[in-house]
């Protein structure tokens, strides 16, 4: 490492590039997955498929986000409902199978984010460009169509391909604080007339959405990750990321999309990958977690009595409650992929309390929504999967993996940023909960700044969930290590 904060960026980049490695995952495209990218251009327009470009589409994601996946739009419709449509950008319209590029994705699963770097799934000329659902752009799109009745159940729904074009670019902090009245209305939404209405009428929509899942036991959970701020190349801030109404919104549409796709392919007869959360294992110290706030749980793992308690925490401290939710959140576990095939009983996704859902909705960044855009349109052409059981269950394993050390490379680099502007506070106190707990070791995290480390002083006796003072022992910026001892 170098001293100079200048080349706090660089290093970080070249840490990033080694967990890659270390991961087995690859940084770089092959020289055959770059020059198809080249020689690509944009996906023609079928005659066939449905023109929807006048519909007023708009995109709502981060503010630097360049990987575009989905767009949405919405109208009323009968009896009070409000018909929503998601589109999804058509990667595999440019990206066949067993292509370099396909390979490159196979291969890692995903796209990784960094503090210092992207490591994109796709080129970028890909991501970024001819399967980005840019403004401006006309663009192919699996298009998920749903009425959202006044109580929250779907109706109408359908999936199709059609050709949709971004009217207007947005961000979800700007429309967040426009729509709770804090902020102005966002320059993009003022230069496409009418998507003033077209938030507000999705809004409703999402709320909806919402409301019902939370009624059938989806767990509202709030965990903040804290992302690194660059003043130049150095390492000036951990800044926290946190819901708010408009990431929400686009959470609600992604979860409801999900879920039609995952029956519209049941439906059909052919096989899917479902994204599950098993029933926790460690219900027993959710339980106890509960009970340390004088609330009762079952004995036996109930999403609808876990979310009656985190909507009670919530109203009552909001600004613990993430301290709470990310207690739940390691208790609950990973999520994983598993292959659903017709007939079966799938275990369905406990955090969200549902039983059919899939992930279709971020195929730029994805591999495991690629292949299933693949079996969607089989699904429409009445044609078999072009997968068969053995190959699908080996994607999912595979996805599971991949994800997990994707997740880990991500991690390590926010520590490492973490690392370095935590370097001069060694001896400070904080207040922390614990996040791990194991024969492997005790983790912590602090929340001002938002930091997990290692407790490797005084850590007998403590699970997850409990609040415990801690003193920064030491922190080691390569390998990302944050040590701290029970004060």
């Amino acid at each position: 490492m170098h001293d100079n904060p200048s080349r706090q960026r660089a290093d970080l980049q070249d840490i990033a590039r080694r967990a890659m490695e270390e991961r087995g995952l690859l940084p770089d495209f092959s020289a055959e997955a770059i020059a198809e990218a080249q020689r690509l251009a944009p996906a023609a327009g079928d005659p066939e498929v449905l023109d929807l470009r006048r519909l007023l589409w708009i995109s709502i994601d981060n503010d630097d986000s360049r990987d575009l996946d989905q767009l949405s739009v919405a109208e009323p419709a009968a009896s009070g409902a409000i018909r929503v449509l998601v589109a999804v950008a058509d990667v595999d319209a440019l990206v066949r199978d067993g292509s370099a590029i396909d390979d490159h994705a196979r291969h890692n699963t995903t796209s990784v984010y960094t503090a210092a770097r992207i490591f994109p799934m796709l080129p970028e000329r890909l991501s970024t460009d001819l399967t980005s659902l840019n403004p401006g752009e006309d663009r192919l799109a699996m298009v998920v169509r749903m009425e959202v009745a006044a109580d929250g159940s779907l109706t109408a729904c359908d999936v199709y391909p059609a050709l949709v074009h971004n009217h207007a670019k947005l961000a979800y902090d700007a429309v967040a604080a426009w729509l709770d009245g804090s902020g102005p209305m966002p320059e993009a939404m003022a230069a496409a007339p009418g998507a003033d209405e077209q938030a507000r009428l999705q809004s409703e929509a999402a709320q909806r959405l919402r409301q019902l899942r939370f009624e059938r036991g989806a767990l509202e959970l709030e965990t903040i990750e804290a992302r690194p701020v660059f003043d130049g190349d150095t390492v000036s801030d951990l800044r926290e990321d946190r819901k708010n109404p408009a990431k929400e919104l686009i959470e609600d549409f992604m979860i409801a999309a999900n879920g039609v796709i995952a029956g519209f392919l049941e439906d059909k007869g052919l096989p899917s990958l479902r994204r599950v959360i098993r029933t926790p294992k460690r219900w027993g110290r959710i339980v106890e977690v509960a009970a340390g706030f004088g609330d009762r749980l079952p004995a036996e793992p109930d999403s609808r009595a876990l979310s009656e308690f985190l909507q009670k925490r919530r109203a009552a401290d909001p600004e613990g409650f993430p301290e709470v939710s990310l207690a739940v959140v390691k208790l609950l576990g990973s999520g994983e992929y598993a292959v659903d095939l017709p007939g079966a009983s799938a275990p369905g996704h406990f955090g969200l309390a549902v039983r059919d859902y899939t992930h279709a909705t971020a195929p730029n960044r994805r591999y495991p929504d690629l292949v299933t855009h693949r079996l969607l349109k089989a699904a429409l052409a009445g044609r078999p999967s072009p997968y068969d059981p053995e190959e699908l269950a080996e994607i999912a394993r595979r996805c599971t993996l991949k994800e997990d050390d994707a997740n880990k490379v991500e991690r390590q680099v926010r520590k490492s940023a973490a690392a370095l502007l935590l370097a001069g506070r060694v001896g400070t106190f904080f207040d922390a909960v614990v996040t791990g707990a194991s024969e492997k070791g005790t983790w912590v995290r602090i929340f001002r700044p938002s930091v997990e480390g290692r407790l490797e002083r005084g850590f007998q006796g403590l699970d997850v969930g409990d609040r415990v003072r801690v003193r920064l022992l030491s922190t080691d910026v390569p390998r990302g290590f944050i040590d701290f001892a029970r004060a």
